[in-house]
């Protein structure tokens, strides 16, 4: 304990000091962030704004661009500033920030909510505005944010909550528990580690949750006589089961993957995949595979093109 440092702020891991390098990685997240930012504010618009997309399925999605935005809201900007910069410093507020926003469990429990939504549509449709009602949608809506905040919140605590030891290097271009964690010098993290685990536990319930859902919804489709009615409902399904695969796949290969005491090509990798690569990806595709939100957003364009002329 005689090395506990008081910590005011942490350096992330810089991409590199040639100067040509730093604008290319400013240049790279800036593209990235107006992709991912554009994205999601047109589908948040689009079903916003087209009453045929009024549906439970397009409320959970919208939601899910939402906290897309947070997401990388609150991580890319910061890293291009200090590439533009030359600078790796994040205030402390700053880090806690990153980790109580990026760590959030809302996305994936919407995701189940989805999948709970598609098993009820199709295997259960004539039922379905019964179980899958305004009221009924606001509250799962609502339970998603309300756990995933209080579930990011109590992670956000524990990590914060340790003391620090001389170095205040998170080797990471953003700020994750599992490098925060690196930098603590108390065995208390290991109650954190705990709750890690315990959040694994979660997300493979979720996970086995969603593809029991799935096999039902896939044994029903068959069921379907017409081969267009087929067609119809795996698209409405592929999607989701697309953005699930996703995350899932960026989330397992960051979070359990192999630590190491040192900043490697791994982790920095990992981290821009795990942070980035959902967030942007979402709205591609949703907006490529379902026709519905195609229509909407050209409905919207050609709306706003014939509005200025």
């Amino acid at each position: 304990m005689s090395n506990q440092t008081m910590v005011t702020e942490f350096l992330l891991l810089g991409y590199s000091d040639i100067q040509e390098l730093q604008i290319l990685h400013f240049v790279m997240f800036i593209v990235i962030y107006l992709a991912g930012l554009m994205g999601n504010l047109l589908i948040i618009t689009a079903i916003a704004l087209d009453h045929h997309l009024h549906t439970p399925m397009y409320f959970f999605l919208m939601n899910l661009s939402i906290i897309d935005l947070g997401s990388i809201s609150v991580t890319i900007p910061k890293s291009m500033v200090n590439s533009i910069m030359n600078n790796r410093s994040i205030s402390y507020p700053g880090c806690v920030t990153q980790v109580f926003v990026v760590f959030t469990s809302t996305d994936f429990a919407l995701l189940t909510v989805m999948a709970y939504d598609g098993h009820v549509a199709i295997c259960q449709p004539l039922h379905y505005e019964r179980v899958i009602n305004r009221q009924a949608c606001v509250q799962m809506a609502a339970s998603a944010w309300i756990t995933g905040s209080v579930y990011s919140a109590l992670h956000t605590r524990n990590t914060f909550k340790l003391p620090f030891c001389q170095s205040n290097v998170i080797n990471q271009f953003f700020c994750e528990i599992p490098q925060v964690l690196k930098i603590t010098c108390s065995d208390s993290y290991l109650s954190e580690v705990g709750l890690l685990a315990f959040s694994v536990f979660l997300s493979l319930n979720c996970f086995v949750f969603i593809m029991v859902s799935y096999v039902q919804i896939f044994k029903a489709v068959l069921r379907i006589p017409s081969e267009q009615g087929r067609c119809k409902a795996f698209s409405t399904c592929l999607p989701h089961l697309i953005v699930v695969s996703l995350f899932l796949c960026t989330a397992f290969f960051e979070y359990l993957k192999p630590t190491s005491s040192s900043a490697s090509g791994l982790d920095l990798m990992m981290g821009v995949l795990s942070s980035l690569m959902p967030p942007v990806m979402n709205p591609i595709i949703y907006s490529m595979r379902n026709k519905e939100i195609k229509a909407a957003l050209k409905k919207m364009i050609v709306w706003r093109l014939f509005t200025k002329n």
